[in-house]
């Protein structure tokens, strides 16, 4: 037997459910790196270019999920993950579910696959399709769930991306997974304030991006704070700009989006639990104790 051949030998089959644009660069991961890979989609026109490029096309989702000991499924959402498998025998099998949800969702679905004689794995996928395959791109999935399933196909899971096991709760992987985004969209929001502000200025944009990517790395570390405050239960602790400050700063902020003709939307629910707190009397925190306000 060839090098070639023992290698090809050690690579796991692999069921893959759902198509879409996610769905195909994991296939096409996968493919690539040797593993037998069988695909179903709904539509059966998207397995077309798998099929030229190795994979088997399964005509039925039960075909699909008999061909391989490992399923992964990524889906629309938990909907039709239910939809797809309803009826469909998960005795034996290993289920990783990719699909985009929400932390209860994978405690539920986790114990629905459970029920039906599998094991479950939800996963969190930090990463654009684009990004999927390539070792230099820093992509990587939150897997959550069974310990002995991730155990077991470590290797073939790392392949399309890295991996990240949060814990044995089912519902975790899309818990850091959400949480990420949801950081993202907030800096999404101030970035895009911060462009309303200058756009109609005399001001060179790809200029003024490179100062805004500066500066938000800059900001960064203060995340570590936040998280050493919430675990001690002082924050006050090495505070410097406190609460009170900044929320007097933030009449600045306001006047200057009303001279540049700027909505303050995206600034001013933020700023409003700013106050709320300092009127608790906490002016001398960090905007730490937000959190608590949040966390009802």
């Amino acid at each position: 037997m060839t090098q070639d051949s023992a290698d090809m030998k050690d690579k796991g089959r692999i069921t893959l459910l759902g198509l879409g644009d996610m769905g195909t660069a994991l296939a096409r991961a996968w493919l690539a790196d040797g593993h037998p890979l069988t695909v179903w989609n709904r539509s059966p026109g998207k397995a077309e270019p798998l099929a030229a490029e190795g994979a088997r096309v399964a005509g039925t989702v039960a075909e699909a999920v008999a061909a391989s000991d490992l399923v992964v499924l990524c889906l629309l959402d938990d909907a039709s993950v239910g939809a797809v498998l309803d009826g469909v025998d998960l005795t034996g099998k290993d289920v990783v579910n990719l699909t985009t949800g929400t932390p209860g969702e994978g405690r539920t679905r986790g114990a629905w696959v459970e029920k039906r004689g599998g094991r479950f794995l939800d996963g969190g996928v930090m990463a654009v399709p684009e990004m999927i395959g390539d070792p230099e791109s820093g992509a990587y999935v939150f897997y959550s769930g069974s310990r002995d399933l991730f155990d077991a196909h470590r290797k073939a899971l790392a392949v399309p991306a890295g991996t990240r096991y949060v814990g044995a709760d089912a519902g975790y992987a899309a818990l850091y997974d959400v949480a990420l985004l949801s950081a993202m969209t907030g800096m999404f929001a101030g970035v895009s304030h911060a462009f309303a502000l200058v756009r109609n200025e005399d001001v060179p944009l790809s200029g003024f991006a490179d100062m805004l990517v500066g500066w938000l790395t800059a900001m960064a570390p203060y995340t570590h704070g936040i998280a050493g405050h919430l675990e001690s239960g002082d924050y006050t602790e090495g505070v410097t700009s406190n609460l009170a400050m900044m929320t007097e700063g933030n009449a600045t902020l306001l006047r200057t989006a009303e001279e540049q003709k700027v909505s303050p939307e995206l600034l001013t629910p933020f700023m409003a639990l700013m106050e709320r707190r300092v009127a608790d009397g906490h002016g001398d925190e960090d905007t730490t104790g937000v959190v608590d306000l949040l966390a009802r």
